[in-house]
């Protein structure tokens, strides 16, 4: 059965295990809310899940976390691993939630994950967007710069995966997009990534 949060150290303390938590932000007066609670109830007593943590947080309650993760209406399934929200559904859909926790609690340790993104290719970019189709002008230009290397290079939409997208930004200490990496090691933003083509060492990175 998922435990209940009843205070703001109790609901930390649950959401930063490193295994994946389910919260359920809910209220004695929905209905809906019910449902869920019978779900996640189930749930928890599958052994597919014995790897995750169920938990009930009262939203109303708790209005201080309910608003850090704008909870605007009940039932909102929230699901965390260390710390990071990973995903969100909102409503009663018992279909969706149970995909996601499915989903996340097949994914390989999110570490694990960003290296392999990270060695797709020897040149590789973290972007908001693709090459084909960049969605901010720093990307854009990006682009355009490593098109004119005539180099090969892969390209992650970051905006597609919210667990990447902060993931990466703890795991290379590297707090913005677009983020290059080259032999798995990160180069950087647009900025240093102008520096490098001006003074040439871009070119011998990208051919050594």
């Amino acid at each position: 059965m998922p435990s209940v949060l009843k205070d703001s150290p109790e609901f930390i303390e649950a959401t930063s295990d490193a295994k994946l938590t389910v919260v359920h932000f809910s209220a004695d007066w929905a209905e809906q809310c019910k449902q869920i609670d019978d779900l996640l109830d189930l749930l928890s007593k599958q052994e597919e899940y014995s790897n995750v943590k169920f938990a009930k947080c009262q939203a109303e309650s708790l209005s201080e976390i309910s608003l850090k993760y704008k909870i605007d209406a009940v039932p909102s399934v929230l699901l965390f691993r260390s710390g990071k929200q990973v995903d969100r559904i909102d409503g009663a859909d018992p279909r969706t939630i149970t995909d996601k926790i499915k989903k996340y609690n097949n994914a390989e340790p999110l570490e694990e994950r960003l290296k392999k993104l990270i060695n797709t290719s020897k040149v590789m970019l973290f972007m908001k967007g693709n090459r084909n189709q960049p969605r901010c002008g720093f990307s854009k230009q990006i682009i355009e710069i490593l098109n004119n290397t005539g180099t090969s290079y892969e390209t992650f939409d970051i905006l597609t995966d919210e667990e990447v997208r902060q993931g990466l930004k703890t795991y290379s200490d590297w707090p913005t997009y677009p983020q290059l990496y080259i032999n798995g090691e990160l180069v950087g933003g647009l900025d240093i990534v102008k520096d490098l083509v001006t003074s040439g060492e871009l070119s011998r990175m990208i051919n050594a």
